[in-house]
């Protein structure tokens, strides 16, 4: 193989690259009648997962608490498997394992009898019940079906023993919505079961965070506390899914932390609701304003400055707690770090994709880095989403020189075929299902949002808060110099 002789005067950095030899023939546009999702019954590379597993996150950041799946063994076996991925650690669920008699006779005597031996076995204080599809679909009556399966708990444990264990019905049709939905759907069946009076109002607030992992719900709870402000984390996963590896100290097994019922039962008296994801979690919050008139704050996402300011703003309006000399530190720094590094962020585009939520805020704060964004898309049809982000442009109207594309409910095929048309691309911020798409535009990409199971340790890496946002603000530009370092080395020792 004959090498290309090197110029006198070098090679500039964006022409190190080896030319491709292509093993297939060259690429043939798509038919444009079939590039949009809405036009396509097949979804090619989806960027959303089912209902039922929204609602089983939600659940296993309940203390002493185990979903229970209506339905198939595969539906619960996926999930255990998603959620091994994601988080590396065990997801207790158990499941009614339907058959072939439960498609004929529907699922009542599964749904009994597993439950009693879910009880007798493991003893949990809580239980969500989560129905699939085919639940759904054959008509099951959840209320008749628990109602039943405690008539069974008492006669063989006794009631004072039934009574201590919550059972919570969540409805969640596979065929339909998402994740998000799943989860959105469980914050409001937990506090309509559980919240239930309002008797003794304080003046704690609840939280209900979306779906957020470990180290970002760790980052909230580190804000509220350097605010003084007490607090009800719904569905906390911090410790439940991200547990420290010790001896079990008692039989059956249950990973440390997660809300307690009292806690639940206590956000009627709370001073206000505060859901930080609009499509996940915003359901409870206005479900709570409307039965006890406890105010609900939905939203922005706390990503960057100025939603994070937000966020502590109103958390201060709530409780009359002021913000810590810490936490304007903290700000501080994330300011600093963003003159650190604008002119390695300033006009660089990017696309962003993945939950809604996730994407409305990180938009907000690449727009605050100087970044253009010339794509966004939600994996989950959101009635807010386009809204949110047109918000964001509006707000950053010198950044743009076309409106950026916004995919609201698409799929990731649809967003890699509008990236291809695009004369320039900089960064992806998404997903692990993006990765395939940053290798083929050879984009690097930045994963952020649900899921990320390529890399270890992002569960704990949180993106909220400013101390979340300083973190973030690094791993883009660093990804930015990673992939194309600057050519300009005169102020280079």
């Amino acid at each position: 193989m004959k090498l290309t002789e090197i110029p006198v005067d070098g090679i500039p950095y964006d022409h190190l690259r080896i030319e491709k030899i292509p093993v297939t023939p060259a690429f043939a546009p798509r038919d444009p009648e079939l590039l949009p999702a809405s036009s396509r019954v097949l979804v090619v590379n989806p960027d959303r997962i089912c209902m039922p597993i929204g609602a089983m996150w939600a659940v296993l950041g309940i203390h002493r608490a185990i979903p229970f799946v209506q339905g198939a063994q595969g539906c619960t076996t996926y999930a255990r498997y998603t959620f091994s991925r994601i988080f590396k650690e065990p997801a207790t669920i158990a499941t009614a394992s339907f058959h072939e008699d439960a498609a004929v006779f529907g699922g009542r005597m599964n749904l009994v009898e597993g439950l009693r031996n879910l009880v007798v076995r493991y003893w949990p204080e809580v239980i969500g019940v989560v129905t699939t599809c085919s639940s759904e679909i054959m008509g099951d009556d959840m209320t008749s079906f628990i109602g039943e399966a405690r008539m069974k708990l008492q006669a063989e444990i006794g009631p004072e023993r039934t009574e201590q264990i919550a059972i919570v019905p969540i409805n969640t049709p596979s065929f339909a919505g998402s994740h998000v939905e799943g989860y959105d759907r469980a914050a409001k069946a937990f506090v309509q079961s559980l919240a239930t009076d309002r008797d003794a109002p304080t003046n704690r607030v609840n939280i209900i965070p979306g779906l957020f992992y470990p180290g970002d719900i760790r980052e909230i709870k580190h804000i509220l506390q350097e605010m003084g402000i007490e607090s009800t984390v719904l569905f906390d996963i911090s410790d439940t899914l991200d547990a420290p590896l010790e001896p079990p100290q008692s039989i059956p097994y249950y990973p440390p932390g997660g809300t307690h019922v009292a806690e639940i039962k206590g956000m009627a008296n709370a001073a206000a609701t505060f859901a930080l994801q609009l499509d996940a979690g915003g359901s409870g919050a206005r479900y709570l304003e409307r039965k006890f008139g406890v105010p609900a704050v939905v939203g922005p996402v706390p990503v960057g400055v100025v939603a994070t300011d937000t966020l502590l703003q109103n958390l201060g309006k709530a409780t009359g707690c002021a913000t810590s000399p810490a936490l304007r530190a903290e700000r501080g720094r994330l300011v600093d770090a963003m003159a650190d590094t604008f002119h390695h962020t300033m006009m660089k585009r990017v696309a962003v994709f993945g939950d809604p939520d996730y994407v409305s805020g990180i938009t907000r704060f690449v727009c605050e880095l100087g970044m253009t964004p010339v794509a966004v898309s939600a994996g989950t049809e959101s009635k807010n989403f386009a809204a949110a982000v047109e918000t964001v442009f509006s707000e950053y109207q010198s950044l743009f020189l076309d409106p950026p594309k916004v995919f609201n409910g698409s799929d990731l095929f649809e967003f890699e075929e509008y990236l291809k048309t695009l004369p320039r691309l900089d960064l992806i911020i998404g997903n692990s299902k993006g990765v395939d798409i940053a290798r083929e535009l050879e984009v690097p990409i930045v994963r952020a949002g649900f899921p990320i199971y390529d890399r270890f340790g992002y569960q704990k890496r949180p993106i909220v808060g400013y101390r979340g946002a300083e973190l973030f603000l690094y791993e883009i530009a660093n990804a930015v110099l990673d992939h194309r370092y600057p050519d300009d080395r005169t102020q280079q020792l």
